[in-house]
């Protein structure tokens, strides 16, 4: 079958609740195709139609999914306990139903991870085995979800890696973000809200914002009796600073925590932005994790998606930072990037082992509706679903050829091939930060414009969220209406601290 131009979307009572989380099951088949909610829209001929229904019954769940002629029903037993269980449950039983029919009505479209659409199938993995078992766990991820054996077997390794790091952590732990939203420029790919620096950019503007965020921050963490377990600087690219504003920043963020922590580290990012002194300024004040992503290694994918250096600069930004004596430098690709075969990916993991970082970071191809890719998607050659999953296994065999091993793990929406993306380091490298905030274990005090603070309610499995606005002006403009909010997320039901 062919993409529709959209798809009808119509659920009953029961379904009608879970009607974004069917949409991002279709979507997986039909890609950007509009969804459309209208239960009384007409269908044309260039539409499908799909009706999804669930019914529930004292001991069981019905879900049914129907397109035409076409009809997939999923059983399933009735979930006791509170409410948010058996609306977990429930969601889960429409997804599949949605997931099975598409699947009958795009036999070609390949998922690895099958009906997973979120973006944490460790953190899933992980919970299945605490409340059912590693065995039983495992047979649901395939059995129920679809996912692959050897997509399973990547989660798998992820989670036991990331065991005794969780096994650090203590019930009062916080970690501490700082977001610098700007970039030297704006990536083809990219859809992060960050905004170029000019000339013209007001940056004291924004950094005075960021003090008075940080500090109120600061004093929320202490009187909610916090403990800081790590501190992380991204972006944007935060060394597009300037040697005295980096300086600044990080000297107001120590002197307001008093730490950073088991570990602090920073997103110098792009070697256009990086320089001596800002490494050693770095340094100085404690960080010894540092990334410098390339992205790719071939000059002509670099100048068609924007980035301002050379592929040479790379290396010559990881030989300053071994001289200044960073422990663990980690560097980012992306496979799939417009116009690169497999060829093309296989020598940027060449050129990358060849710096010998302790971290390597594969990310996927992810094209958001918000990126300038977006608008020329027809200019440019990207790579099909087959051979994206060539290159990531390439990249899995040459971290392996490194000694590392998969750490952290997550997927996005518009990925190629309906992928990952997944960090790998050597043993005792692993970024802290990194695994508590993709597995949602530790909660999150975030400062900067678009930076999203996060407290995690273990024992429900509850995460509650309050991001930070996008727009840099809005964001100064309600810095205390934004400290009050942090306010109540953070100190509602803890013992304040007031000595």
């Amino acid at each position: 079958m062919v993409n529709p131009e959209r798809i009808i979307l119509r659920t009953c009572e029961n379904s009608r609740p879970f009607s974004n989380d069917i949409a991002e099951e279709i979507r997986l088949f039909v890609d950007m195709t509009q969804v459309v909610f209208e239960e009384n829209a007409e269908c044309t001929d260039s539409d499908i139609c799909v009706l999804i229904t669930l019914e529930k019954t004292d001991d069981s769940y019905i879900a049914a999914a129907k397109c035409s002629d076409e009809e997939y029903v999923y059983r399933a037993n009735a979930e006791c306990g509170s409410e948010i269980v058996q609306k977990r449950h429930m969601k889960r039983c429409v997804k599949i139903a949605a997931f099975r029919l598409m699947c009958r009505l795009f036999p070609d479209v390949k998922h690895p991870w099958g009906s997973l659409t979120g973006i944490r199938p460790t953190r899933l993995l992980r919970e299945l085995i605490d409340s059912e078992g590693e065995e039983k766990a495992e047979r649901i991820m395939q059995s129920d979800f679809d996912v692959l054996s050897e997509k399973l077997e990547l989660a798998s390794e992820i989670v036991k890696v990331q065991r005794p790091i969780m096994a650090s952590q203590k019930e009062n732990d916080i970690d501490i973000y700082i977001g610098i939203p700007y970039c030297r420029t704006r990536c083809l790919y990219c859809s992060f809200p960050s905004e170029v620096r000019s000339k013209k950019t007001d940056m004291d503007f924004y950094i005075d914002a960021l003090f008075k965020d940080i500090s109120n921050g600061a004093k929320i963490v202490s009187d909610g009796g916090y403990k800081v377990r790590s501190m992380y600087m991204g972006g944007g690219t935060p060394t597009v600073l300037n040697e005295d504003e980096l300086k600044r920043v990080l000297d107001h963020a120590l002197n307001e925590y008093g730490t950073y922590g088991m570990e602090f580290t920073v997103e110098a990012g792009r070697p256009d932005t990086i320089t001596k002194e800002k490494l050693k300024i770095l340094y100085d004040a404690g960080v010894r994790r540092i990334s410098i992503n390339p992205q790719t290694m071939n000059q002509k994918t670099l100048e068609v998606i924007g980035r301002s250096h050379a592929a040479e600069d790379i290396a010559s930004a990881f030989e300053l930072a071994r001289d200044i004596g960073f422990e663990s430098i980690n560097a980012d690709i992306i496979a799939g990037l417009p116009g690169e075969n497999i060829s093309d990916f296989a020598y940027t993991l060449e050129e990358i082992q060849k710096l010998n970082p302790e971290n390597f970071t594969v990310h996927t191809l992810a094209i958001k509706r918000s990126s300038p890719l977006k608008a020329v998607l027809d200019e440019h050659t990207l790579a099909g679903q087959d051979e994206a999953e060539q290159m990531l296994k390439l990249g899995r065999d040459c971290a392996k050829s490194m000694g590392m091993k998969p750490y952290y793990m997550y997927r996005q929406k518009y990925m190629r091939g309906n992928l990952e993306n997944v960090g790998y380091a050597l043993p005792k490298t692993e970024c802290i930060y990194n695994i508590d905030m993709m597995e949602e274990t530790t909660s999150i005090m975030a400062h900067g414009a678009s930076a999203m603070n996060k407290r995690i309610f273990d024992g429900e499995r509850r995460v509650e969220r309050i991001p930070n606005p996008k727009d840099i002006a809005t964001y100064a403009a309600k810095l205390e209406v934004l400290n009050e909010q942090k306010k109540e997320l953070f100190l509602s039901d803890r013992v304040i601290n007031t000595i």
